[in-house]
């Protein structure tokens, strides 16, 4: 009898000739996924994804009947939690089977639709984005852009209104590529809402990481991605809608470009236990579980960890001699932008760091700048002082003047200064 390994062998060194039974190609050589990942795992203290709690983690390893009585239990529960992290009343808050720009389409793939008029407020790479896929579904999109690093202030939205109509105003909280916060977000949704228009928020890098409060602020559509603040996995997202957007959806004229995308038929899911499409089970339960943490933890305690992590490692990095590129009054604190030093080559020293010291923070979109992430499970002590201590090393390595024993000691005294406050 014939040993199926040594048969399988065989073929992947394509020693059988498998014409006569209808499969012309053989399989490829067969490498196991341990080969390929790093015998120990890589700190992932990038703008994302970020590392997981072992809750997330077991969660994710998990499948059970989307359809279910048991499913069922665990979106109710999940809506309640994500209620409290968007701070909405809302009851047209759903997830979307895919990353946080599938969430961003289908807001705006709800909310647009040719003849309608954008304004897309671009302060970066996915900001731009929104404007992007606004255009895609054929609406007449406005581009205001400010120099990079900068926000679009709410004068400057005052202006732009006042000159025209537009139904649906675009923006970024916190800009992931540039580290930018856009901290007028209230008072540019308030200028939208008077003049008649609707507000799509990414809040992909700051849900549950800073104040958010989609309510009180009158936001109409806000997005978020799992991996990020959330900290649970990637491939999983969130959308809440406001009861004025939910209006203009029961209303729209065109069915949505977009099918899966389609916030009625996601409705059907995730406000009535019906059949939509297959829904992602393990990444849902995994959000879950993140969402219980945020919970578990408070919104006002988290936002204060957020905080602190961040701004004690603004200060260390500082000390120890790096620029920031994003001055203080606009500086996202979920990802910190470092101005690259003259003559370091980002990719080189990045993947010294991953190497050397096993930790990964991320490059960019074009600018000189490398990234840190503080979201979620980033914003531990013990994660910061290995950060601070690979980031200097790194660029010491390559001939950068750098005082890495005088950052960490102020990472240190800026800690303590928190807790002895608290």
């Amino acid at each position: 009898m014939e040993d199926p390994l040594a048969a399988r062998t065989s073929k992947a060194e394509g020693a059988i000739d498998t014409s006569s039974s209808g499969v012309s190609l053989a399989p490829p050589a067969l490498v196991p996924l341990d080969v390929i990942l790093p015998s120990e795992p890589l700190l992932l203290m990038g703008a994302g994804p970020v590392p997981i709690p072992h809750a997330v983690a077991r969660a994710n390893g998990v499948v059970i009947n989307h359809l279910g009585a048991t499913m069922e239990r665990v979106i109710e529960n999940l809506k309640s939690m994500a209620r409290y992290a968007f701070q909405t009343r809302s009851d047209k808050v759903m997830g979307v089977a895919g990353p946080a720009s599938a969430a961003m389409e289908m807001a705006v793939t709800n909310l647009l639709w040719p003849g309608r008029r954008c304004l897309c407020l671009k302060t970066g790479t996915f900001s731009g984005r929104l404007g992007e896929m606004a255009a895609a579904v054929g609406a007449e999109v406005t581009t205001l852009e400010p120099e990079t690093g900068q926000p679009v202030t709410a004068e400057v939205v005052r202006h732009a209104l006042a000159k025209g109509r537009f139904d649906v105003v675009t923006l970024v909280q916190g800009e992931t590529s540039c580290g930018v916060l856009n901290d007028e977000l209230p008072e540019i949704a308030a200028l939208a809402r008077a003049h008649g228009a609707l507000s799509i928020v990414d809040a992909v890098v700051t849900l549950s990481t800073m104040p958010l409060e989609m309510d009180r602020w009158g936001l109409d559509a806000v997005v978020t991605g799992g991996q990020k603040g959330l900290s649970s996995i990637p491939g999983v997202s969130l959308i809440a809608f406001s009861e004025r957007a939910w209006h203009t959806i029961e209303r729209r004229p065109v069915p949505p470009t977009h099918w899966c995308f389609d916030a009625m038929r996601a409705q059907r899911f995730w406000g009535a236990h019906q059949y939509h499409y297959t829904a992602p089970v393990p990444g849902i339960l995994a959000l879950y579980e993140a969402l219980r943490l945020v919970c578990e933890e408070g919104l006002e305690a988290r936002h204060a960890r957020h905080r602190v992590s961040s701004q004690s490692l603004q200060a260390g990095l500082e000390a120890m001699g790096l620029r920031l590129f994003i001055p203080a009054k606009h500086r996202l604190n979920s990802v910190i932008a470092i101005s690259l030093p003259d003559g370091v080559d980002s990719k080189v020293v990045l993947a010294h760091m991953s190497r050397k010291f096993r930790v990964e923070i991320s490059g960019s979109f074009g600018l000189d700048i490398v990234r840190v992430g503080q979201m979620g499970e980033q914003c531990r002590s013990h994660n910061l002082f290995k950060v601070l201590y690979a980031t200097g090393m790194s660029f010491r390595h390559f001939g950068v003047k750098l005082d890495v024993s005088e950052g960490l000691a102020e990472l240190e005294r800026a800690l303590t200064r928190e807790q002895e406050f608290e």
